[in-house]
């Protein structure tokens, strides 16, 4: 008895991706880069860059939340982008030489890229300096922690 379900099951089989974005995805929506394994190489490595960003804004303490937010998303958004690049490297063409077009998966990794150009445009592309603190602060925080410690 042929309901239909079992040719549509099979055809929604054969056009899934196999590039694993949508996966991804939904994970980081759902809990953030903190919902992935931090053990592996792509997570520390997008970590590495968020610290080395949040760094360049002039450190935590310099950034405000709406800075912060930004650098979230576009760690996300560079985590994506750097899955993306893998499985792309990986294939033989970037092309199907059947439609004479690109892979759906490429212009998903443009858009990525035009996403995160427009993060990092909104966040800056000038290094800032950390805030010094004035030789009074300085004094004043030394002799706290004299007293803390002694």
């Amino acid at each position: 008895m042929n309901n239909g379900l079992e040719s549509r099951g099979s055809t929604r089989a054969n056009r899934r991706s196999r590039h694993g974005l949508t996966a991804l995805k939904r994970v980081v929506s759902a809990r953030g880069i903190d919902g992935l394994d931090a053990r592996t190489t792509a997570v520390r490595a997008v970590n590495e860059w968020r610290t080395a960003l949040v760094n360049d804004l002039g450190g935590e303490q310099a950034i405000s939340t709406q800075k912060a937010a930004l650098v979230d998303a576009a760690s996300r958004t560079m985590l994506l982008l750097n899955h993306v690049d893998a499985y792309l490297l990986e294939q033989r063409s970037l092309v199907n030489k059947r439609k004479r077009s690109l892979w759906p998966v490429v212009r998903e990794r443009q858009s990525l890229c035009d996403s995160l150009a427009r993060l990092l445009g909104q966040l800056g592309l000038e290094r800032q300096q950390k805030p010094i603190k004035s030789l009074q602060e300085h004094i004043q925080e030394r002799d706290r922690e004299k007293e803390a410690s002694g």
